[in-house]
């Protein structure tokens, strides 16, 4: 399939904080071999065990700006006072490897990527079964202060009246079957007709 492919697909992620995106996407990595994890930019500080360059890339607010006054970004958003963005030189270096571009993004950000590659994009928001399911997970992982919690759970408010907006909706309830289905969605995207050559395939199928 690989001869024929045109470009790599893009499979974009959204949710509330503490919803799990993270630990559902280490089963799609299991699962597939030739994708790219979009590693954002923050001028967040890091928290206990984050690297740079693995988890995000850390800058300060000035070289941040300075990026967005540049061109430099796909899409970049302020949360919680923070700024978040993606690159855009290592996404179009992997779509061109024909590689399934993975994000991880805010529905700010959501957007701003579905305008630049809405033909091979995917997307899919993840949830929590209720609020206060989401508010107990960010109380049990201890990573955060109640007041960033408190941020947490009032975006989490508004993100939630964003999913129409989505391909698809995944409500992680019980584990292994919201990996299941996110595992599914992540081959399936893969062969999106909008990512052929489709001159190069009737040709051949005509020969």
């Amino acid at each position: 399939m690989e001869q024929i492919l045109q470009k790599g697909a893009i499979l974009l992620l959204s949710g509330p904080s503490g919803c799990g995106k993270s630990s559902l996407l280490n089963e799609v990595y299991k699962d597939i071999d030739n994708y790219y994890f979009s590693i954002s930019t923050t001028t967040r500080d890091p928290r206990v065990g984050e690297t740079h360059g693995v988890e995000y890339f850390f800058t300060t607010k000035e070289q941040f700006i300075d990026d967005i006054n540049n061109g430099n970004f796909l899409e970049w958003a302020e949360v919680h006072g923070n700024y978040y963005g993606t690159s855009l030189i290592p996404i179009q270096k992997a779509l061109d490897e024909k590689k399934l571009v993975i994000f991880d993004i805010d529905v700010q950000g959501f957007e701003q990527v579905k305008e630049k590659f809405s033909n091979i994009t995917t997307t899919v928001f993840i949830t929590t079964p209720s609020l206060s399911e989401l508010e107990k997970r960010l109380n049990t992982r201890g990573t955060d202060s109640q007041d960033i919690i408190q941020k947490r759970i009032t975006n989490a408010k508004k993100e939630i009246k964003y999913i129409s907006q989505y391909d698809y909706l995944l409500i992680n309830d019980d584990f292994k079957l919201a990996a299941k289905e996110l595992v599914s969605i992540a081959n399936i995207v893969q062969i999106k007709s909008s990512l052929f050559n489709h001159k190069n395939i009737i040709s051949k199928w005509l020969n």
